[in-house]
């Protein structure tokens, strides 16, 4: 049955959103695609400094949309908080463009990347929740629209800016990044009324100057400190590992403090945790280690049938995973609605293992690659096929976390727990920077013979991880089936709320 169409004022609300994240997605997939190479190529950064700088970025990216979403829902209002972020971004993005050689300025670039996003992100899909607040169907819909639109941003500028970059340089590419957000920025503040009304109780209220000033300042504080977090590894890996404490911690509280019929599925959702937490490790792979790759032993002439058909750079390989993704999306949504009307649909621990089985196929098809090569180049087809794995991995695996969360986790608790999640995959993300490094090439070495075997021992390794993955997630599925039905009965035998 279709669904009736939205009032004008949520398909209006809606598609300002919708534009704002896309064009907030081409500028930081954009600025993705091209920083770890930036380091390498243009800073003269090795592979390993640019490898754990990325990791350390990318960690504090994650981690800080959970103030950010603090600050939208009680101190500024969540419709405010996305232009700030938005244009804190561009700011950054900006920052990227000019700078010149020296790593500090670099630094500071990145650490108002994160301020922007951590103000941006979590405030942008809580508006999106907000616009449909008491419509599942719709907003089901939504999101999966509002997906599609991250990787819409996502695809155009890893296509673009790496071609900017190879005609006009690398800081014109940044600076497409940073144009394309504006023009985002731009449209909503021109659209603005449109999404009167939707908001946090914060945005009802006048704007209070005095707290925007304190977080003006605080963004101008937390710069300076992800700059020198980014350039201490030490500083780094200790807060990466006191972060894991905490979370294990958190989950041992709650599980031990929780009432009897919420036991089960936090002990359920922290083993999908600590999978997920695997899977990301991959998943940085592909801003590291598959890049460098990309860049020093993938032949980039894509040919069919013996005919040339175009030709990317290494950063643009990148665009394979959202490509992918929007290919696939569609396709495991109706395997989801087909096997779920009949009873069939399968436990999130068993689209998992799934998961984890499709990431082993698309590492060792990188691996296995090295057999084929000609002079220390692969086809490019085996970056197209990996890249489908993967990308389906992900939407097994990575795109269902937060729904783990939602499922198993008791409400009173998700709030928090979302947190929690987004700080477990930035450890990964360091994690995976760390693993990325055993292929990292040592700067006397230039023959792509050498280089080859580098990485692909790294892929196949990965792969043989992936598969070990897998066998403990099958292993592990008659336990979560347990607990799960645990869950379920617990519920079940609460008395009901009158």
């Amino acid at each position: 049955m279709s669904m009736p169409p939205a009032p004008p004022s949520q398909r209006r609300a809606f598609s300002t959103i919708f534009l704002i994240e896309l064009w907030e997605r081409f500028g930081y997939s954009g600025m993705a695609s091209l920083l770890v190479l930036f380091m390498v190529q243009k800073e003269g950064f090795g592979d390993q400094q640019a490898n754990l700088i990325w990791g350390a970025f990318t960690a504090l990216v994650y981690t800080a949309p959970t103030i950010g979403g603090w600050i939208g829902d009680k101190v500024l209002g969540t419709r405010r908080t996305v232009p700030i972020g938005a244009g804190i971004l561009a700011l950054g993005y900006l920052l990227l463009s000019i700078v010149g050689d020296g790593s500090y300025p670099l630094y500071c670039a990145m650490g108002v990347i994160v301020v922007g996003n951590g103000l941006f992100k979590p405030n942008a899909a809580n508006m999106v929740r907000r616009i449909y607040e008491g419509e599942d169907a719709k907003i089901d819909s939504a999101f999966t629209l509002y997906y599609m639109a991250v990787n819409v941003g996502s695809t155009m500028s890893i296509l673009l800016a790496p071609w900017i970059k190879d005609r006009f340089g690398w800081h014109a590419a940044f600076a497409i990044c940073c144009g394309g957000l504006l023009l985002g920025l731009i449209n909503y503040l021109v659209m603005l009324r449109s999404v009167d009304g939707i908001g946090s109780p914060a945005d009802e209220q006048p704007i209070r100057w005095n707290r925007l000033a304190l977080v003006l300042i605080g963004a101008v504080a937390t710069v300076g400190v992800v700059a020198f977090v980014i350039q201490h590894r030490e500083v780094a890996m200790t807060g990466i590992f006191i972060a894991g404490i905490v979370i294990l911690a958190i989950f041992a509280y709650m599980i031990k403090t929780g009432a009897r019929h919420e036991r089960a599925g936090m002990l359920i959702a922290l083993i999908l945790v600590v999978e997920t937490w695997l899977f990301f490790i991959f998943y940085q792979q592909m801003s590291t280690s598959l890049t460098l790759f990309a860049l020093r032993n993938v032949d980039w002439n894509q040919n069919l049938f013996g005919m040339h058909v175009f030709t990317w750079s290494a950063a643009q390989y990148q665009a394979l995973n959202p490509i992918w993704i929007m290919l696939l999306s569609p396709l495991l949504a109706w395997t989801y609605r087909h096997f779920g009307k009949r009873g069939r649909d399968l436990p999130i621990a068993g689209k998992f293992a799934i998961g984890f089985a499709v990431v082993a196929i698309g590492f060792l098809i990188f691996g296995t690659s090295g057999a084929s090569a000609v002079d220390g180049k692969v086809s490019s087809w085996f970056m197209v096929w990996g890249y489908g794995f993967y990308s389906l991995g992900e939407l097994l695996v990575g795109a269902l976390g937060l729904a783990m969360i939602s499922r198993y986790v008791p409400l009173r608790m998700s709030g928090f727990m979302m947190g929690a999640y987004f700080v477990a995959v930035a450890i990964s993300q360091y994690l995976g920077s760390v693993v990325a490094n055993y292929a990292s090439i040592p700067e006397n070495i230039s023959d792509p013979l050498a280089s080859l075997a580098i990485y692909t021992s790294l892929f196949n390794n990965l792969g043989l991880l992936a598969i070990a993955a897998t066998v403990l997630a099958v292993v592990l599925l008659p336990l979560t089936k347990r607990l799960s039905a645990t869950t379920v009965r617990c519920v079940s035998d609460q008395p009901s709320q009158t």
